[in-house]
Protein backbone atom coordinates (compact mmCIF):
# COMPACT_ATOMS: atom_id res chain seq x y z
CA UNK A 1 0.00 0.00 0.00
CA UNK A 2 2.98 2.30 -0.49
CA UNK A 3 1.14 4.31 -3.13
CA UNK A 4 -2.15 4.90 -1.30
CA UNK A 5 -1.26 8.43 -0.27
CA UNK A 6 -0.01 9.29 -3.74
CA UNK A 7 -3.30 8.01 -5.13
CA UNK A 8 -5.28 10.08 -2.67
CA UNK A 9 -3.38 13.13 -3.87
CA UNK A 10 -4.85 12.52 -7.34
CA UNK A 11 -1.61 12.73 -9.20
CA UNK A 12 -0.09 15.39 -6.99
CA UNK A 13 3.64 15.98 -7.45
CA UNK A 14 4.71 14.43 -4.17
CA UNK A 15 8.47 14.04 -3.81
CA UNK A 16 10.73 14.12 -0.75
CA UNK A 17 11.56 17.70 0.19
CA UNK A 18 13.71 18.60 3.16
CA UNK A 19 12.16 20.90 5.74
CA UNK A 20 15.30 21.58 7.71
CA UNK A 21 18.28 23.66 6.65
CA UNK A 22 18.35 27.18 5.29
CA UNK A 23 14.93 28.71 4.85
CA UNK A 24 13.91 30.00 1.45
CA UNK A 25 13.49 33.75 1.44
CA UNK A 26 9.90 34.90 1.26
CA UNK A 27 10.75 37.10 -1.73
CA UNK A 28 12.74 34.44 -3.63
CA UNK A 29 12.92 35.34 -7.31
CA UNK A 30 12.13 31.80 -8.52
CA UNK A 31 14.10 32.37 -11.71
CA UNK A 32 15.52 28.93 -12.48
CA UNK A 33 13.61 25.84 -13.57
CA UNK A 34 14.65 24.17 -10.32
CA UNK A 35 13.20 27.08 -8.34
CA UNK A 36 9.95 27.02 -10.29
CA UNK A 37 9.31 23.28 -10.12
CA UNK A 38 10.24 23.22 -6.43
CA UNK A 39 7.81 26.03 -5.67
CA UNK A 40 5.11 24.44 -7.85
CA UNK A 41 5.41 21.12 -6.02
CA UNK A 42 5.27 22.85 -2.66
CA UNK A 43 2.24 24.90 -3.69
CA UNK A 44 0.36 21.84 -4.99
CA UNK A 45 1.16 19.91 -1.84
CA UNK A 46 0.12 22.82 0.36
CA UNK A 47 -3.19 23.24 -1.47
CA UNK A 48 -3.92 19.51 -1.17
CA UNK A 49 -3.08 19.41 2.53
CA UNK A 50 -5.12 22.55 3.15
CA UNK A 51 -8.13 20.73 1.73
CA UNK A 52 -7.74 18.01 4.36
CA UNK A 53 -8.19 20.53 7.17
CA UNK A 54 -7.98 19.05 10.66
CA UNK A 55 -7.63 15.50 9.34
CA UNK A 56 -3.86 15.93 9.33
CA UNK A 57 -1.16 17.49 11.52
CA UNK A 58 1.15 19.69 9.47
CA UNK A 59 4.01 19.56 11.98
CA UNK A 60 4.06 15.76 11.89
CA UNK A 61 3.84 15.78 8.09
CA UNK A 62 6.96 17.96 8.03
CA UNK A 63 8.66 15.53 10.41
CA UNK A 64 7.82 12.58 8.17
CA UNK A 65 9.02 14.39 5.04
CA UNK A 66 12.28 15.34 6.72
CA UNK A 67 12.85 11.76 7.91
CA UNK A 68 12.16 10.46 4.41
CA UNK A 69 14.48 12.96 2.76
CA UNK A 70 17.38 12.46 5.15
CA UNK A 71 17.01 8.68 5.29
CA UNK A 72 16.35 8.65 9.04
CA UNK A 73 14.92 5.55 10.69
CA UNK A 74 11.11 5.67 10.30
CA UNK A 75 9.22 6.15 13.55
CA UNK A 76 6.54 3.69 12.41
CA UNK A 77 6.90 0.15 11.11
CA UNK A 78 5.89 -0.72 7.55
CA UNK A 79 2.82 -2.49 8.92
CA UNK A 80 1.80 0.56 10.97
CA UNK A 81 2.25 2.85 7.97
CA UNK A 82 0.16 0.63 5.71
CA UNK A 83 -2.56 0.27 8.35
CA UNK A 84 -2.72 4.05 8.86
CA UNK A 85 -2.91 4.69 5.12
CA UNK A 86 -5.64 2.09 4.63
CA UNK A 87 -7.69 3.48 7.50
CA UNK A 88 -7.33 7.02 6.18
CA UNK A 89 -8.26 5.98 2.63
CA UNK A 90 -11.34 4.14 3.89
CA UNK A 91 -12.46 7.12 5.96
CA UNK A 92 -11.98 9.51 3.04
CA UNK A 93 -13.92 7.21 0.72
CA UNK A 94 -16.79 6.91 3.18
CA UNK A 95 -16.93 10.68 3.61
CA UNK A 96 -16.93 11.28 -0.13
CA UNK A 97 -19.65 8.68 -0.70
CA UNK A 98 -21.82 10.27 2.00
CA UNK A 99 -21.35 13.73 0.46
CA UNK A 100 -22.16 12.34 -2.99
CA UNK A 101 -25.34 10.64 -1.75
CA UNK A 102 -26.50 13.83 -0.04
CA UNK A 103 -25.81 15.86 -3.20
CA UNK A 104 -27.66 13.33 -5.37
CA UNK A 105 -30.73 13.41 -3.12
CA UNK A 106 -30.77 17.22 -2.98
CA UNK A 107 -30.44 17.60 -6.74
CA UNK A 108 -33.01 14.88 -7.45
CA UNK A 109 -35.63 16.64 -5.34
CA UNK A 110 -34.86 20.07 -6.81
CA UNK A 111 -34.74 18.69 -10.35
CA UNK A 112 -38.04 16.86 -10.09
CA UNK A 113 -39.75 19.98 -8.77
CA UNK A 114 -38.30 22.03 -11.63
CA UNK A 115 -39.36 19.50 -14.26
CA UNK A 116 -42.88 19.29 -12.85
CA UNK A 117 -43.28 23.06 -12.94
CA UNK A 118 -41.67 23.51 -16.35
CA UNK A 119 -43.81 20.93 -18.14
CA UNK A 120 -46.91 22.94 -17.21
CA UNK A 121 -45.55 26.06 -18.88
CA UNK A 122 -47.17 27.27 -22.10
CA UNK A 123 -45.53 25.89 -25.22
CA UNK A 124 -43.57 23.12 -23.49
CA UNK A 125 -43.65 19.64 -25.02
CA UNK A 126 -42.53 16.54 -23.12
CA UNK A 127 -41.23 13.62 -25.15
CA UNK A 128 -41.52 9.94 -24.25
CA UNK A 129 -37.97 9.97 -22.86
CA UNK A 130 -38.76 12.87 -20.52
CA UNK A 131 -37.01 15.55 -22.54
CA UNK A 132 -38.79 18.90 -22.35
CA UNK A 133 -38.55 21.50 -25.10
CA UNK A 134 -40.06 24.79 -26.15
CA UNK A 135 -39.83 26.14 -29.68
CA UNK A 136 -38.54 29.72 -29.53
CA UNK A 137 -38.12 29.98 -33.29
CA UNK A 138 -39.04 27.42 -35.92
CA UNK A 139 -36.69 27.08 -38.84
CA UNK A 140 -37.55 25.78 -42.30
CA UNK A 141 -34.38 23.86 -43.05
CA UNK A 142 -33.52 20.18 -42.99
CA UNK A 143 -33.60 18.11 -39.80
CA UNK A 144 -30.28 16.43 -38.96
CA UNK A 145 -29.87 12.68 -38.65
CA UNK A 146 -27.99 11.03 -35.80
CA UNK A 147 -24.83 10.70 -37.89
CA UNK A 148 -24.86 14.27 -39.23
CA UNK A 149 -22.38 16.90 -38.11
CA UNK A 150 -24.09 20.10 -37.02
CA UNK A 151 -23.13 23.68 -36.20
CA UNK A 152 -24.88 25.22 -33.20
CA UNK A 153 -24.81 28.17 -30.87
CA UNK A 154 -25.96 27.45 -27.35
CA UNK A 155 -26.10 28.63 -23.76
CA UNK A 156 -26.24 26.08 -20.93
CA UNK A 157 -27.51 26.86 -17.43
CA UNK A 158 -28.33 25.03 -14.24
CA UNK A 159 -31.86 25.24 -12.83
CA UNK A 160 -30.53 27.94 -10.52
CA UNK A 161 -29.96 30.07 -13.60
CA UNK A 162 -26.18 29.90 -13.28
CA UNK A 163 -24.55 29.67 -16.69
CA UNK A 164 -21.95 26.92 -17.08
CA UNK A 165 -21.23 26.96 -20.80
CA UNK A 166 -21.80 29.20 -23.81
CA UNK A 167 -20.55 29.00 -27.37
CA UNK A 168 -21.67 32.61 -27.77
CA UNK A 169 -19.29 33.80 -25.05
CA UNK A 170 -16.50 31.82 -26.67
CA UNK A 171 -17.27 33.65 -29.89
CA UNK A 172 -17.42 30.50 -32.00
CA UNK A 173 -20.26 28.05 -32.76
CA UNK A 174 -19.80 24.43 -31.72
CA UNK A 175 -19.49 21.73 -34.37
CA UNK A 176 -20.05 18.06 -33.52
CA UNK A 177 -21.80 14.88 -34.63
CA UNK A 178 -25.35 14.54 -33.32
CA UNK A 179 -24.90 11.08 -31.79
CA UNK A 180 -21.66 11.99 -30.00
CA UNK A 181 -23.16 14.24 -27.33
CA UNK A 182 -25.38 13.60 -24.30
CA UNK A 183 -28.67 11.81 -25.13
CA UNK A 184 -30.82 14.86 -24.43
CA UNK A 185 -28.89 16.88 -26.97
CA UNK A 186 -29.01 14.11 -29.58
CA UNK A 187 -32.77 13.81 -29.22
CA UNK A 188 -33.41 17.55 -29.27
CA UNK A 189 -31.27 18.19 -32.34
CA UNK A 190 -33.13 15.57 -34.36
CA UNK A 191 -36.41 17.36 -33.56
CA UNK A 192 -35.07 20.68 -34.85
CA UNK A 193 -34.93 22.06 -38.37
CA UNK A 194 -31.98 24.18 -39.43
CA UNK A 195 -32.74 27.75 -38.41
CA UNK A 196 -34.66 26.70 -35.30
CA UNK A 197 -34.03 27.86 -31.76
CA UNK A 198 -35.24 25.67 -28.90
CA UNK A 199 -35.18 25.93 -25.14
CA UNK A 200 -34.44 22.41 -23.94
CA UNK A 201 -34.73 21.08 -20.39
CA UNK A 202 -32.81 17.84 -19.96
CA UNK A 203 -33.40 15.42 -17.06
CA UNK A 204 -30.25 13.96 -15.49
CA UNK A 205 -30.78 10.53 -17.04
CA UNK A 206 -30.47 12.19 -20.46
CA UNK A 207 -27.53 14.34 -19.36
CA UNK A 208 -24.71 13.42 -16.94
CA UNK A 209 -26.72 11.24 -14.56
CA UNK A 210 -25.59 10.22 -11.10
CA UNK A 211 -21.94 11.10 -11.75
CA UNK A 212 -22.36 14.63 -13.02
CA UNK A 213 -19.54 16.45 -14.79
CA UNK A 214 -17.25 17.78 -12.08
CA UNK A 215 -16.66 20.45 -11.03
CA UNK A 216 -19.49 22.45 -12.61
CA UNK A 217 -22.36 19.98 -13.06
CA UNK A 218 -23.30 18.14 -9.88
CA UNK A 219 -24.74 14.60 -9.83
CA UNK A 220 -28.42 14.31 -10.85
CA UNK A 221 -28.51 17.83 -12.26
CA UNK A 222 -31.27 18.98 -14.60
CA UNK A 223 -29.77 21.11 -17.37
CA UNK A 224 -31.33 23.91 -19.41
CA UNK A 225 -30.08 24.85 -22.88
CA UNK A 226 -31.04 27.39 -25.48
CA UNK A 227 -29.92 25.89 -28.78
CA UNK A 228 -29.69 27.58 -32.18
CA UNK A 229 -29.29 25.03 -34.97
CA UNK A 230 -27.23 27.02 -37.46
CA UNK A 231 -26.56 24.36 -40.04
CA UNK A 232 -25.66 20.83 -41.05
CA UNK A 233 -22.03 20.43 -42.09
CA UNK A 234 -21.26 18.66 -45.36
Amino acid sequence: MKNIMAGLALGLFLVPVTITGAAVAADASLETQKDKISYSMGLDLGNYLNGLGDKIDLAIIKQGMDDGFTGAEPKLSTEEIEAAQQEFAAAMKAEQEAMLAEMQQKNTAAGQAFLEANKKSDGVTVTESGLQYEVLKEGDGKKPAATDKVKVDYVGTLISGDEFDSSIKRGEPAVFTVNQVIPGWSEALQLMSVGSKYRVVIPPELAYGEKGASPVIEPNSVLVFEIDLLGIEE
